[in-house]
């Protein structure tokens, strides 16, 4: 399973305009993206209110993963990686912020 840590940098973290960024940039990889955060299970991350309503605050860690199981057939793992590290470059980054 292709996963990603990354620390949300947004000041205000994933509420507003930070999740809308974050989510239609999950949304256009085409894959099922969960986020996480302290161990507990993921969200879709394709869904901005799930990602709204998990309170992902400015400076907590996340996990973005994908299940292997539920890559569609378009895609390998090393694509699923590669979009993982580009939506961790943007929780890290002011494009987010």
């Amino acid at each position: 399973m292709p996963v990603r840590k990354a620390i949300v940098t947004a000041a205000i973290g994933l509420h507003a305009r930070p999740a809308a960024v974050f989510v239609r940039a999950v949304t256009a990889t085409g894959l099922p993206v969960t986020i996480s955060k302290d161990g507990r299970p993921g969200v879709d991350a394709r869904s901005l209110l799930e990602v709204m309503t998990e309170d992902f605050a400015c400076g907590c860690e996340v996990e973005l993963a994908v299940a292997a199981d539920a890559l569609p057939g378009r895609f390998t793992l090393a694509q699923a990686e590669n979009a993982l590290e580009e939506l961790r470059i943007l929780l890290e980054s002011a494009a987010a912020a």
